[in-house]
């Protein structure tokens, strides 16, 4: 039978510590200790919420101390006076994720057109976010949490920092729409952080050949026992100074030799926008004897089973021959040649990588593309490694 106790009789820290019999032991504000036959003990609340007689547990008495139990019972039996729901709340807390649930659920709804970008989300996250606040309800999760684990990295991976970042705040853009949060701790007024330091930046600079290297380079490729396709590829990314993605994912609808034009659609752009490549003499020899490995799938530079080359077949090309650079860094080589030793314009060398030159006012009034200004830069630049000429190159 249950031993119970006036409600007006105060409970006290040592009694608690010490009482084992099965019973209700009553303390005030409705609370009670609850203690079974099988010894377990738990604080419970008895409140009236809106009218209607309720229990709240209020956690376990080997956890919860009394002092923490009474500012419980309190604060319940205040929200439930002015009209809250202290139960309710309490349902609500209990099924708030965790900031490692709410990331899964998050990545779910998130549309990836690339299964490594998936991936990729989930990776950062697991390796550099979960350590700090995985466990962390998601809507515990403070800005200095956030940034100590941005911080712990930022020197020495400053890209994938920068991409941690990003990620959560994708979680908590998830947070908030799904009610759990009402703010985005992960944000730059929020997380203050200092510029990266110089050396860091540069860590993040592709290693690029200098351009009068380049030709030999060229040169080495090409004759080697390489697969045709790499070789093409590599030299045509060179003569238009192009991405990796753009020229491995180029098809052949996208070239119109007649005009001496790459039109890449802005679907495969990193800007999202199209982009004209003029194509000096030297590109469309290098597309002309690509034609004769065009097959069904459209491709200009298939791989040997017929899909896209990848980016590390071409690195690993570059690599062993015995050049320290990267593929990307051919873009630099080239901008580095423009710079150095031509009078083109600033804003038509970067038009060539298309690259946004300006802010938003100004390239909402710049609509033009300087094609044609491009394709003078472009034939100089196929001369040059052709060593056609070693002297400053005039364009204009």
């Amino acid at each position: 039978m249950e031993n119970l106790r006036r409600p007006r009789r105060v409970l006290t820290a040592a009694f608690i510590r010490a009482a084992k019999e099965p019973g209700k032991y009553f303390d005030g504000h409705g609370l009670y200790l609850r203690i079974m036959p099988t010894g377990s003990r738990q604080w419970v609340q008895r409140i009236v919420i809106r009218g209607k007689r309720c229990e709240i547990g209020l956690g376990s008495a080997d956890l919860v101390s009394l002092a923490d139990a009474r500012a419980m019972a309190l604060a319940n039996r205040a929200s439930a006076r002015a009209g809250g729901d202290p139960l309710a709340d309490k349902r609500q807390t209990m099924a708030m994720p965790t900031f490692e649930e709410a990331a899964v659920l998050a990545h779910a709804e998130l549309s990836f057109t690339n299964p490594k970008d998936g991936k990729a989300f989930l990776t950062n996250l697991t390796e550099y976010a979960y350590p700090h606040f995985g466990r962390m309800r998601v809507c515990d999760v403070s800005g200095p949490d956030i940034r100590a684990a941005v911080m712990a990295i930022r020197d020495k991976k400053p890209e994938v920092a920068r991409k941690l970042v990003l990620r959560v705040s994708a979680v908590m853009k998830w947070a908030m729409g799904a009610g759990h949060r009402r703010d985005n701790p992960a944000v730059s007024s929020v997380l203050a952080l200092p510029p990266v330091a110089r050396q860091a930046r540069m860590k993040q600079n592709r290693k690029a050949l200098p351009y009068a290297e380049v030709a030999g380079c060229i040169a080495k490729v090409n004759a080697s026992g390489a697969w045709l396709a790499t070789k093409l590829a590599l030299e045509f990314l060179i003569l238009t100074a192009a991405r990796s993605g753009e020229v491995r994912g180029a098809t052949w609808d996208e070239m119109d030799l007649a005009a001496g034009v790459w039109n890449v659609p802005a679907v495969r752009m990193k800007m999202g926008k199209a982009h004209a490549v003029p194509l000096s003499k030297r590109a469309i020899k290098v597309l002309t004897d690509a034609e004769k490995l065009r097959g069904e799938d459209n491709l200009v530079f298939p791989s040997m089973r017929g899909k896209p080359l990848s980016d590390m077949t071409m690195s690993k090309l570059v690599k062993e021959l015995g050049f320290d650079a990267d593929v990307h860094g051919f873009r630099t080589s080239f901008r580095t040649w423009a710079q150095e030793r031509t009078n083109v314009p600033f804003e038509v060398a970067e038009a060539a990588l298309a690259h946004a030159v300006g802010d938003s006012a100004s390239q909402a009034y710049a609509r033009s593309d300087l094609f044609e200004k491009r394709r003078k830069m472009m034939d100089a630049w196929a001369r040059y490694l052709a060593q056609d000429s070693a002297k400053v190159v005039r364009i204009g």
